[in-house]
C-alpha cells in the first residue's frame, strides 16, 4: 500500500539520508561482491552480455527498519543506540502515515519520543512486567545502513494464504490484501515496527483468501516473512476509502504451522501478484514513503483484536550437509549447466542470475547449495505441487534434485518456445522472400510483354465471351458497365470480386444459344416407344408439340404437369421427351422447398450470394432452349423466407416468363423456349394459379397387360444384366410374372415389380454360386491375403496398402491377447485402380422360374384372394369398388346388420367423414321410401325405432374415404330389410344423392381391373363416367364385364334385385 498524504520535511530528510548512507555502502561493498556466489554463476554460463552494477539493496539488508527488533529472551534495543547519528533523522516522526491524506494530522502531532514505552500499549503485556533493559547497540557510521535484526524466534505470526505459487527464502514478493482487518493489522504492525508474518501457501488453487479459517486449507509448511514496504493497491479519490494494499515480503525462513490460534473471518478476497519472486526488492513508490518505524517491545497479543489469522509456528532448519558431497556437487553443476542453456534462451534468466549475483555473499557458488535450490525454484514458472516439495524439502541432495526437476521442465518450455519461435520467423521469412522474388518476376515479364496483368487477362477473357454471346441490347449494357467498373477497382477489393464473380455469370448464360431441335415425328414414337410401353395420352402430346413446331419452324416453351400415383415412370418420361427433342435436360426437385431465393435467386449484396435454380440450369446446359424437369410440385413447401409456389408463377407463366428477373443477375432472361414438364402425385396440393399456368396430363397407371409387356421388354433384361446374368439361360415365365402381378404387386406403378424381379434374379445369382461352389467361381487371389501383398511381376508396380480400418469381431465371450490385437492394428489393405472382370457362367447352366418355384425366391403372396364372398352372402352384404392411395383400386365389400336398439346407426372400418355421410344419405332414403320398397305396410308406419344399425367394411386397417361407396351402402340396406340377397358377382360404384341420383366418380380405370382381377361379371356404375370408360379403360381389360349405366337408385336396385320376388311387387311401388 502506498503511504497516503504527504510526510513532514524531518522524515523526508530521513529517507534522503538513508538512500545516500545506502549508496556508500553499496559502493564500498561492490569488491566484495565482485566475487560472490552470482559472479561465479555468471562466469560459468559464459554468457556474452555483461551483468550491470545497478544498485540494488542487498538481501540482508531492510532500509525501512531502522532498528532491530528482539523476540523471546532476545533483549530489546536501546533507543538512544538505534538512532541515526544525524540530528534531523534522529528528531524524525517515528509514526508511518498509512491513512489518506485527508487523514494527515497537523504538524507535530504525530512526533513521538524516540523512547520505548515503558509497558506495552494497549495492554499487550499481560502481565504488566517491565520490558528487560536495552543492551548497548554500536551506533552505525555514516558511510553505512544499519542491520536490522530478525527475531530468531517468534512464536506467533499472523498468517497471510498465498495462492499460485509458494515463497522461497531470500527472495521478494509482492501481494495484495484486500481484507479490512488484515489490512488494519499490517499498518498497525508497521507502527509498532513488527512488520513479521507467516506466508502459507494454499491447498486450492482457485481459492484465494486473505484469511485462513481451517489450517487444512493451507500448506503446513511456509516462509517467516518481513514486510519491507507498503503502499495502496487502489485507492481511492475524496471521501472514497482505499481498497487495499500491496505489500512487498522478503522470506528469511522456512516455518511450520503447528496450531491455529485464532481462524480469521472472510469478509473479501486477496489476489497475489502472480510475477515470479525476485531478488531485488520493487522500487519505493515515493519519497514519503519511507518512515522509521518506532521502537516496542516484542508482544503480538495486539494481533487479537483484528479479525485475522494467528498460528503457533516452528522454524524449520536445513539438515547439516557436506558441501564437498560429491551428489551436492553434481546436482549443483547440472543446475549451473541448466542455468547457462536457459539464459541463452530466456533474457529475463539472464537479469534474474545478475540481480542474484549482486545480492550473493558467499564467495563459491558450492558454498551454499540450499540458496542455489531457492533461487533455481523461485524463478521457475513451475508446478505448484512441484515448487511447495522444494519448499518442504529440508535434506539438501533433495531440495536441489527436486529444484533440478523444475529447472529441467523450464528448460524444455524455453527450448519449445525457441523452436516455435524460429519455425514462425523461417516461416515468415520465407513467404516474404518469395512474394519479393514473385513481384520482382512479375515486374521482369511485364517490362519484357511476356504476360499482362491478371486483372487486364481477366478483363479480355470476358470481352473474348461477350463476343460470341448473342446478348440483348439492355444486357449488353449492363456487362459494359460492369466491365468498365472492374476496370477501376484493384484486384484486393471486395467489390472486385463481387463484380467479378457477376461478370462470370453474365457470360456464362447462353444468350441466343440453342440446340437444333429434331421435329421427326417417326424419330420421337421410335424413341418414346423404346423407353415407355402404353402412356398413349403423354406421347400423343408430344407429338402434336413436335407438328406444330415443324410447321412453324419454332415453338415456345411450355409448361406440361406430369400427374399419377408413385412409380408409374413420370420422371423418366421427361428424359425420353428431351431424347425425342434432341434438347439438353435439366432435372430439379422442388419438393420441401421453403426458399424464394432458390428460385428467384439472391441479391448481390449477400455473402455468397448465387442465381436462383433455373439460371443455374442455363449455365449447366449452355443451351436457352433444354428440358427442365421439376419434380414433386406438389410437395413445395412454405417458410419465413416466403412463398416459392408463388415465385414459380412467374417462371412457368408463357406470357411473363419471357423477361423472366433473377434477383441476381437483374437483368430480364428469356424462358420462353424452355420446356417445363413437372411431375407430381396429387392435384390438390398444387395453388390453383399455379396449377392454372400447366397442361396436365394425367398417368394414371398401368393395367396387367401392361405390366407384362414392361416385364418382359424392360425390367427383366435389366435385372438380369444388373445381377451378372446377362447370358445366362435363366427365364421368367409370362405366367409366372402373371402371378407376381396379381398376388405380389397390385400397384399401379411398376416400382414394386422392378424390386421383386430385381430379387429374382439375385436370389437366382446366389443359387448358382451355391450349387456349383467356390471351384467353378474361384476368386482371383485369396480373400486372406489381405495384409500380405502378393509378388508382382517386374513389370508390375509395387501393390499400394493403405491402413486397415476393419471392425472387430462381434463375439460376446472374445479374450483376445495383446498379440493379436498388435497384429490386428498393423494389418494393411491392399487398393488398387484396377477393375475386377466378371466371370463366365457355364453353358450348361438353365434355370426356369415357374409360378410353382416363385415362393422360394419372393416368398409368399402378399393377396391371398380378390373378394370375400364367392358363394352368395347373406342379406345385408354388397360389393362395392374402392380406389387406394397407392394408385390401385379393390374389391370392398360393405356388411350391414340390425340389432335391438334406439334407431342409431354405427359405422366401423376406418372411415373417413364423406364415407360416413354416404351411409347417412343412404339410411336416410331407405327410410323414406320404406313402403314404396316393402319394407313397411303402410306409409305412416314407423320404422327402425327400436333397431340399431351397424355398418362395417372389412379390412379395417385401410383407411377408407369417398362418395363412390354411396350405392353399395344403400344396396346392402335393401338388401338387410328386405332380406334378399345381393349375387356376388355384381359390383358397383356411384355417389348418391338425398333424393336417390347417382352422380359420377374417379378412378375407374383402377376400379375395373380390380374388378376384373377379382372375377366380377356385371359393374354398375353412373352414366356419366361412360364417355371416360369406354375412352380410357383398355378392352383386355373390358372384356367378359357387363358394365350398366345407372342414373337413379331404383335402377341400382331393379338390377341388383333382378330375378327376385322383391322386384315384381317393385313394378307397381317403385317403378323406373
Amino acid at each position: 500500500m502506498v503511504f497516503a498524504g504527504s510526510l513532514r520535511a524531518n522524515s523526508v530528510s530521513c529517507a534522503k539520508q538513508l538512500r545516500s548512507s545506502h549508496s556508500r555502502a553499496l559502493h564500498k561493498t561492490a569488491p566484495r561482491l565482485s566475487q560472490s556466489l552470482g559472479t561465479q554463476i555468471a562466469a560459468r554460463l559464459a554468457s556474452p552480455r555483461h551483468f550491470s552494477t545497478s544498485l540494488v539493496t542487498p538481501a540482508r539488508s531492510s532500509p525501512l527498519l531502522s532498528s532491530p527488533r528482539w523476540s523471546g529472551n532476545n533483549k530489546p534495543t536501546s533507543p538512544a543506540s538505534s538512532e541515526p547519528e544525524n540530528d534531523t533523522a534522529g528528531s524524525s516522526s517515528q509514526s508511518v502515515k498509512l491513512d489518506g491524506a485527508d487523514d494527515e494530522s497537523p504538524a507535530g502531532s504525530s512526533a513521538q519520543s524516540s523512547s520505548p514505552p515503558s509497558s506495552s500499549s494497549g495492554g499487550d503485556n499481560g502481565d504488566g512486567s517491565d520490558p528487560p533493559p536495552p543492551s548497548p547497540q554500536p551506533t552505525p557510521t555514516p558511510s553505512s545502513i544499519a542491520k536490522q535484526s530478525v527475531p530468531e524466534v517468534y512464536p506467533q505470526v499472523l498468517a497471510l494464504p498465498i495462492a499460485r505459487r509458494p515463497l522461497f527464502p531470500g527472495f521478494y514478493k509482492a501481494v495484495v490484501v484486500r481484507n479490512p482487518a488484515v489490512v488494519a493489522a499490517i499498518k498497525e504492525m508497521m507502527k509498532r515496527g513488527q512488520p513479521y508474518l507467516g506466508a502459507f501457501l494454499l491447498k486450492d488453487e482457485h481459492t484465494d483468501s486473505d484469511v485462513i479459517t481451517d489450517i487444512n486449507s493451507v500448506h503446513p509448511v511456509g516462509v517467516f516473512a518481513q514486510i519491507t514496504s507498503v503502499f495502496a493497491a487502489n485507492s481511492g479519490t475524496g471521501d472514497d476509502k482505499e481498497e487495499g494494499l500491496t505489500a512487498v515480503l522478503y522470506p528469511h525462513r522456512r516455518i511450520k504451522i503447528t496450531e491455529l490460534i485464532k481462524a480469521g473471518e472472510h469478509t473479501s478476497t486477496a489476489k497475489v501478484q502472480e510475477e515470479t519472486q525476485t531478488v531485488t526488492p520493487p522500487p519505493t513508490p515515493t519519497e514519503g514513503d519511507v518512515a522509521n518505524i518506532s521502537q516496542g517491545p516484542v508482544q503480538t497479543s495486539f494481533l487479537h483484536k483484528h479479525a485475522i489469522s494467528i498460528v503457533q509456528v516452528d522454524n524449520l532448519v536445513t539438515q547439516p550437509y557436506n558441501k564437498d558431497d560429491q551428489y551436492i556437487r553434481a546436482f549443483m553443476s547440472e543446475i549451473v549447466s541448466v542455468f547457462k542453456d536457459i539464459a541463452q534462451l530466456n533474457p529475463l534468466f539472464r537479469d534474474q542470475i545478475t540481480n542474484f549475483s549482486i545480492n550473493q555473499v558467499a564467495s563459491n557458488v558450492f558454498d551454499e547449495p540450499d540458496k542455489l535450490a531457492d533461487f533455481a525454484a523461485a524463478v521457475s514458472s513451475g508446478e505448484v505441487g512441484e515448487l511447495q516439495d522444494v519448499l518442504e524439502s529440508l535434506v539438501v541432495d533433495d531440495r536441489l534434485r527436486k529444484a533440478l526437476l523444475v529447472l529441467k521442465k523450464e528448460l524444455i518450455n524455453a527450448q519449445l518456445q525457441s523452436k516455435l519461435s524460429r519455425d514462425v520467423d523461417s516461416k515468415i521469412a520465407k513467404r516474404q522472400r518469395e512474394y519479393y522474388l514473385m513481384e520482382q518476376l512479375k515486374g521482369i515479364k511485364k517490362e519484357l510483354g511476356m504476360e499482362s496483368d491478371g486483372k487486364d487477362k481477366l478483363i479480355e477473357k470476358f470481352k473474348e465471351r461477350a463476343t460470341s454471346l448473342k446478348m440483348p441490347e439492355g444486357v449488353r449494357k449492363v456487362f459494359d458497365e460492369e466491365l468498365n467498373k472492374l476496370m477501376g477497382l484493384e484486384p484486393a477489393a471486395s467489390e472486385a470480386n463481387v463484380t467479378r464473380n457477376y461478370l462470370e455469370w453474365l457470360t456464362q448464360i447462353p444468350w441466343g444459344q440453342h440446340t437444333p431441335e429434331n421435329y421427326s415425328i417417326t424419330h420421337a414414337q421410335k424413341v418414346l416407344d423404346e423407353d415407355h410401353y402404353g402412356l398413349k395420352d403423354v406421347k400423343d402430346r408430344i407429338l402434336e408439340f413436335l407438328a406444330v413446331g415443324k410447321l412453324r419452324g419454332t415453338v415456345q416453351g411450355k409448361i406440361i404437369c406430369l400427374v399419377g400415383p408413385p412409380g408409374v415412370g413420370k420422371t423418366s418420361i421427361g428424359k425420353s421427351i428431351a431424347r425425342a427433342l434432341n434438347r439438353q435436360f435439366f432435372r430439379f426437385s422442388v419438393g420441401g422447398l421453403t426458399d424464394v431465393a432458390e428460385i428467384k435467386g439472391h441479391r448481390r449484396t449477400y455473402v455468397g450470394a448465387l442465381p436462383g435454380k433455373i439460371i443455374q440450369a442455363l449455365k449447366r446446359v449452355g443451351t436457352e432452349n433444354p428440358l427442365v424437369l421439376i419434380d414433386e410440385v406438389d410437395k413445395i413447401g412454405r417458410g419465413i423466407n416466403g412463398d416459392p409456389a408463388s415465385a414459380l408463377l412467374e417462371m412457368l407463366d408463357p406470357e411473363q416468363n419471357n423477361g423472366f428477373l433473377d434477383h441476381y443477375m437483374d437483368v430480364p432472361v428469356d424462358l420462353s423456349r424452355v420446356l417445363f414438364v413437372c411431375t407430381a402425385n396429387n392435384l390438390d396440393t398444387i395453388p390453383a394459379p399455379l396449377l392454372d399456368r400447366m397442361e396436365v396430363l394425367e398417368v394414371s397407371g398401368y393395367v396387367s397387360e401392361e405390366k407384362c409387356v414392361i416385364a418382359e421388354k424392360y425390367l427383366g433384361p435389366q435385372a438380369k444384366e444388373a445381377s451378372g446374368l446377362k447370358n445366362t439361360d435363366i427365364v421368367l415365365e409370362p405366367s409366372t410374372v402373371d402371378v407376381l402381378i396379381k398376388y405380389y404387386c397390385r400397384e399401379s406403378g411398376v416400382r414394386n415389380l422392378k424390386k421383386h424381379i430385381d430379387k429374382i434374379y439375385r436370389k437366382a445369382a446366389l443359387k448358382l454360386i451355391l450349387d456349383l461352389g467356390e471351384t467353378v467361381f474361384p476368386e482371383p487371389f485369396p480373400a486372406t491375403a489381405a495384409s500380405t501383398p502378393a509378388p508382382s511381376s517386374a513389370a508390375d508396380p509395387q501393390p499400394k496398402t493403405v491402413e486397415s480400418q476393419e471392425p472387430p469381431a462381434n463375439e460376446p465371450n472374445k479374450v483376445a491377447s495383446e498379440e493379436s490385437t498388435r497384429n490386428e492394428s498393423s494389418d494393411h489393405k491392399i487398393v488398387t485402380t484396377q477393375e475386377r472382370k466378371p466371370l463366365q457362367i457355364p453353358d450348361d447352366v438353365h434355370v426356369r422360374i415357374t409360378p410353382e418355384n416363385l415362393k422360394d425366391y419372393v416368398g409368399p403372396p402378399v393377396y391371398h384372394k380378390d373378394r370375400m364372398y364367392v358363394s352368395p352372402p347373406p342379406p345385408g352384404v354388397s360389393t362395392g369398388l374402392g380406389y387406394l392411395g397407392n394408385g390401385s383400386g379393390a374389391v370392398m365389400p360393405v356388411e350391414a346388420t340390425s340389432m335391438p336398439g334406439k334407431g342409431g346407426l354405427q359405422l366401423t372400418g376406418k372411415l373417413g367423414e364423406v364415407i360416413r355421410e354416404s351411409a347417412q344419405i343412404g339410411l336416410s332414403w331407405v327410410k323414406a321410401h320404406a313402403y314404396e320398397l316393402g319394407i313397411t305396410k303402410t306409409p305412416e308406419e314407423q320404422f327402425l325405432t327400436d333397431r340399431d344399425i351397424h355398418v362395417h367394411m372389412p379390412e379395417g386397417s385401410i383407411g377408407k374415404e369417398g362418395p363412390s361407396a354411396g350405392t353399395a351402402i344403400l344396396s346392402a340396406f335393401v338388401s338387410l330389410f328386405t332380406k334378399t340377397k345381393i349375387h356376388p358377382d355384381i359390383a358397383m360404384t356411384g355417389e348418391i344423392s338425398l333424393v336417390g341420383q347417382v352422380l359420377p366418380v374417379g378412378g375407374l380405370k383402377e376400379k375395373i381391373l380390380a374388378a376384373h382381377r377379382a372375377g366380377i361379371k356385371t359393374i354398375l356404375a353412373p352414366a356419366a363416367n361412360r364417355a371416360d370408360i369406354e375412352e380410357n379403360v383398355p378392352e383386355s381389360v373390358k372384356t367378359g364385364i357387363r358394365f350398366v349405366y345407372v342414373e337413379d337408385v331404383r335402377e341400382v336396385l331393379h338390377e341388383v334385385f333382378r330375378g327376385q320376388d322383391i322386384v315384381e311387387r317393385w313394378k307397381d311401388t317403385l317403378s323406373l
